[in-house]
């Protein structure tokens, strides 16, 4: 039997004020250091893109990259929550579309959650996948398979129109089964309305500290990735110097005909 935590531990969590951790995962070894150090949900996101392929969006990323990392991902983890996210053009199309991907995110990349991103556009997608029995993650603010129509990574909810369908957005996405609720690159106040109204858990990543819990990508905090630098990312380690040094010094030794040493050889 399975240890990891179930849906209805994160809502538990949130009902009794217990800040839920999310952090990015795409393979076996860092899904096995969160594990271990004890993370409550695994976001396997189709970030994977920008930080682990070099995409400058994630809207390249296909289904079959997001079941092979998910699979990864789910070895390395004994008691996370695991989320896989459904890559742009696998739930736009249309509900059998988007019922099937959904299925295969469980089914072969062995998933206990999807997310997608949309808000009272996508109610109808969360309702047809939650009646298939999968939990259903929502996303809403800055959703990064709409940068083009938002014209770049941009806080949005600034304006009064905009803050009403976000709010209108949220209740959409809970009203439609899902079991909790990212909120990105929203102001603090109006993240901090949205966590208080509903009754399902809101993940921010740059949407302050009200939420119920946080996200954040595991390379960002790490210092593994130069190509963006949001302001609502924190840098943890700087994880890239250390490697960067090993690596000079295999280099290093290498050339000079230090390594391998006699205790890395066989007689």
């Amino acid at each position: 039997m399975s240890d990891n935590k179930t849906i209805l531990d994160i809502q538990r969590m949130k009902a009794q004020g217990d800040k839920i951790t999310v952090l990015t995962a795409y393979d076996y070894p860092f899904a096995r250091l969160m594990d271990l150090a004890g993370i409550d949900m695994i976001l396997v996101g189709d970030s994977v893109g920008s930080v682990v392929a070099g995409y400058d969006n994630t809207l390249p990323v296909t289904m079959d990259e997001m079941i092979y990392h998910t699979r990864a991902v789910v070895r390395g983890s004994a008691s996370a929550l695991i989320i896989a996210d459904m890559p742009f053009l696998s739930y736009q199309v249309d509900l059998v579309e988007a019922r099937r991907n959904a299925g295969r995110l469980v089914k072969e990349g062995g998933a206990q959650a999807v997310k997608l991103e949309g808000g009272e556009n996508v109610a109808a997608t969360i309702r047809a996948i939650v009646d298939m029995d999968i939990p259903v993650v929502g996303h809403i603010g800055l959703t990064p398979q709409s940068i083009h129509r938002m014209g770049g990574y941009r806080v949005q909810g600034k304006e009064d129109e905009q803050a009403r369908q976000l709010l209108a957005d949220a209740r959409a996405v809970q009203q439609a089964g899902a079991f909790a609720l990212v909120l990105e690159g929203i102001p603090a106040p109006l993240a901090q309305r949205i966590t208080a109204e509903l009754h399902i858990p809101t993940i921010g990543i740059g949407a302050g500290v009200h939420c119920d819990g946080q996200v954040l990508v595991i390379h960002d905090i790490l210092g593994l990735c130069e190509k963006y630098s949001p302001k609502f990312v924190k840098r943890y380690a700087d994880v890239s110097e250390t490697i960067s040094r090993g690596i000079a010094d295999y280099i290093r030794e290498v050339k000079d005909g230090v390594f391998p040493g006699e205790e890395h050889s066989f007689k």
